[in-house]
């Protein structure tokens, strides 16, 4: 059984090497995403924007990641075309053996400038 800790290293290599396919294997259908800029309530949604994201990404650093039962914190850096690195915290909640919940947390006015 894939352990959350696993599958947060999993979402962040998969949005790394931009592969929807192993991002889309890893969310529940009805995951929830929460951020400064989108909310969403669909993996199809979810991807979708991850993946965007992901296109514009031209660093991602993971400074540390941390596990508590069911939720992990992963504390990164994020450095886009337009703006960053990006103090970055996203909290992600599993049940059975897949990511049902997101949310992230950063300042987003360097992106909006």
């Amino acid at each position: 059984m894939t352990t959350p800790l696993e599958l947060a290293e999993t979402y962040f290599s998969a949005w790394q090497d931009q592969d929807a396919d192993r991002l889309r294997s890893i969310l529940s259908d009805d995951v929830t995403f929460e951020g400064p800029l989108a909310t969403i309530d669909n993996a199809e949604e979810a991807v979708e924007g991850l993946m965007g994201l992901a296109a514009a990404t031209t660093d991602l650093q993971v400074r540390r990641r941390l596990a508590d039962g069911d939720d992990v914190i992963t504390w990164f850096e994020i450095t886009t075309e337009d703006a960053g690195p990006l103090p970055t915290a996203n909290w992600s909640h599993v049940e059975n053996g897949r990511i049902t919940a997101i949310r992230v947390a950063f300042d987003p006015r360097p992106l909006l400038g």
